[in-house]
């Protein structure tokens, strides 16, 4: 755990007692601060009191004004679509409304050899950024925690030794909160619409993302520009066309100009400084990270660690290591010829269009809880899908929009696997990616995963 200084004696206001919330309160009351402690959830607060910390009701008025700062966990609105009571009085008060990822950052300025921190954002494949820039700094030998949105509240780690690094995957939620962003190198892996309520449009959902850069500023910038917006950002924060400050990052486009670049195509990464090719990795064999979408996820990982100094041969070990993350393009298992991968996180049609290239022959599994205008956006990327087996609560609409694409409602996971296990040919994959959230029948994607990899595990025989 990470102690928070600065607050001993005052009263801080924790609202939301998650994982992080939690964390939060344990930091602050190592500092030696009062934490009033709330969420309206009943269980969270008895939770909360179980572990020692003191909950006080901050929804009775006047609580609130008696505070001197309000920390909030990431998933409570602050101010669009409309800020949770808490928080809204808080703004009318003038308490100043902060959050975990800022009290890390504070935390650190008071330390005489602070780690250095790489911060992963963006739309898609911020997870396996993250956890791949952690993998290739561990096998390289450094001393390495990670944190964040990844799933441990980054007040909970206890701060690597020497020469270490702390790697955060930072949501929009995150950043466009935070009062303190001090990254040493950042990274923006790709924007595509996505918790727009929460930003009051696209526009506010860069933004929040744009934060990380424009407030942090960072020694080194990551930023894939295979979009508009990464374009724009990483032209903003570079003072010239030759500036090494600013790694463009690209997957598909080739980038060879005067500055500094990570590029991949047709399977090879290939890294340019000064119009130079400096180094080259062919990704093809690595089965942790099939797929253009991965290769982008590979170029950010590898311009991160090289900013901070770790050599091409140490990179390409790791790359070759790393296994993937649970429910991300993650290999199951192989049965005669078939091949069985879990994308369970591909929840909206952007994730769910990376997966349906990664493969050339694929019996897909889709549906769920289905987004606004369900999947007529993935008609350019049904080539590979020699047949869709539609689930849950949106197939038949699903199922309306695939086009001349063979099909079937299966409803349930276990009929839809047993359906693609039972037609598929040698050379086929079998991919779940739903295209949608899980709501309807799993409490999230991570469960709708489980029961995908549990259902192959009975097909294989393990």
């Amino acid at each position: 755990m990470i102690a928070v200084e600065g607050y001993q004696g005052l009263r801080v206001g924790v609202l939301g007692l998650g994982r992080s919330g939690l964390a939060t309160c344990a930091a602050l009351m190592e500092g030696g601060a009062e934490v009033c402690a709330w969420d309206d959830s009943p269980e969270a607060r008895e939770k909360a009191n179980a572990e020692g910390f003191g909950t006080v009701d901050l929804t009775k008025q006047g609580t609130v004004e008696g505070l001197d700062v309000l920390i909030t966990s990431p998933g409570i609105p602050h101010l669009y679509p409309a800020p949770h009571p808490v928080i809204a009085a808080a703004l009318a008060a003038g308490v100043p409304v902060d959050n975990d990822i800022s009290l890390f950052f504070q935390a650190l300025e008071n330390r005489d050899e602070p780690p250095k921190v790489i911060c992963v954002t963006g739309s898609n494949g911020k997870s396996t950024t993250t956890a791949l820039i952690a993998h290739l700094l561990t096998v390289a030998g450094r001393d390495v925690r990670m944190a964040g949105n990844i799933g441990t509240g980054v007040l909970s780690i206890e701060l690597p030794g020497e020469g270490g690094v702390v790697v955060l995957e930072l949501s929009s939620y995150q950043t466009d909160l935070a009062r303190r962003l001090a990254p040493d190198v950042a990274v923006f892996t790709n924007l595509s619409p996505d918790h727009l309520d929460r930003h009051g449009g696209m526009g506010g959902y860069f933004a929040a993302k744009k934060r990380l850069f424009t407030e942090g500023a960072p020694a080194r910038a990551v930023i894939g520009v295979d979009e508009g917006e990464g374009q724009y950002l990483a032209t903003q924060l570079a003072q010239s066309v030759d500036d090494t400050r600013v790694i463009r990052v690209s997957s598909g486009q080739k980038l060879n100009g005067p500055g500094w670049s990570v590029s991949a195509r047709k399977g090879f990464l290939s890294e340019w400084r000064g119009g130079k090719q400096a180094h080259s990795i062919d990704l093809r064999p690595m089965a942790g990270l099939p797929g253009a979408h991965n290769h982008q996820n590979a170029c950010a990982a590898y311009a991160a660690v090289r900013a901070l100094g770790l050599a091409p041969r140490q990179i390409e070990a790791g790359l070759a290591s790393f296994q993937g993350l649970p429910h991300r393009s993650q290999l199951i298992g192989e049965k005669d010829g078939v091949t069985f991968v879990n994308d369970s996180k591909a929840t909206n049609v952007d994730s769910a269009a990376k997966a349906l290239q990664a493969f050339p022959k694929i019996r897909w599994i889709a549906g769920g809880l289905g987004k606004e205008g369900g999947i007529a956006a993935l008609t350019p990327h049904l080539g590979a899908v020699r047949k869709a087996y539609m689930i849950g609560h949106s197939a038949r609409d699903f199922a309306l929009q695939l086009g001349d694409t063979p099909h079937e409602i299966c409803e349930t996971m276990e009929r839809a696997v047993a359906r693609a296990a039972e037609e598929a040919e040698p050379g086929d994959v079998v991919l779940l990616a739903p295209a949608a959230a899980s709501f309807d029948q799993y409490p999230n994607f991570e469960k709708r995963g489980e029961a995908f990899a549990a259902l192959v595990q009975d097909l294989l025989g393990r």
